[in-house]
């Protein structure tokens, strides 16, 4: 849709620049041919043919404004859908693999993985110690009052996550 909205929006903006040189252009050559020609009418003329190219301009600027947004969106999406894929087919995923695979930064990736808790696509959990992502089915997880990790007594971190005080590790439901 992006793509779309983008030709559209150029296509638009092309338009909206002939009909203001179109106008403009009969406004002065008809104020120039006329036997009482001035130039106070070429300027009406021309101001009035800014005002009419203003729609097509405007509707064409706002259509690739948000073709970018939308462009942003599909980036994100398609960044969260690929770590989550990897995280499920192998099970464990360092995270130093997922930011070279995702061109991206360790920062982005613990926030992918928040945003994708929250949205409650993803289950599993992360020692941030080790770097190291398991994907845990989260009915293997919800009964748990124990660290998968080192085996000490997890307290609630927030919503959706389970927090080791010792290693560290973030449980996701």
């Amino acid at each position: 849709m992006s793509q779309n909205s983008k030709t559209i929006g150029i296509i638009l903006i092309v338009v909206g620049i002939i009909v203001f040189a179109g106008c403009a252009a009969i406004s002065v050559f008809s104020t120039a041919g006329a036997e009482q020609g001035t130039t106070s009418g070429a300027i009406l003329g021309i101001v009035l043919s800014l005002f009419v190219a203003l729609v097509p301009i405007g509707g064409g600027i706002f259509l690739l404004m948000r073709s970018r947004s939308e462009a942003t969106q599909q980036a994100d999406s398609t960044r969260l859908r690929k770590i989550l894929d990897v995280i499920k087919t192998r099970g464990q995923v360092d995270i130093s693999d997922l930011v070279f695979e995702l061109n991206t930064t360790t920062d982005q990736v613990r926030s992918d993985l928040y945003r994708m808790v929250g949205m409650g696509v993803f289950s599993g959990y992360v020692n941030w110690d080790k770097g190291v992502i398991y994907s845990q089915e989260a009915s293997q997880l919800r009964d748990r009052t124990t660290c998968p990790n080192c085996g000490g007594q997890l307290e609630l971190g927030g919503k959706g996550v389970i927090t080791c005080p010792y290693c560290g590790t973030d449980i996701f439901l």
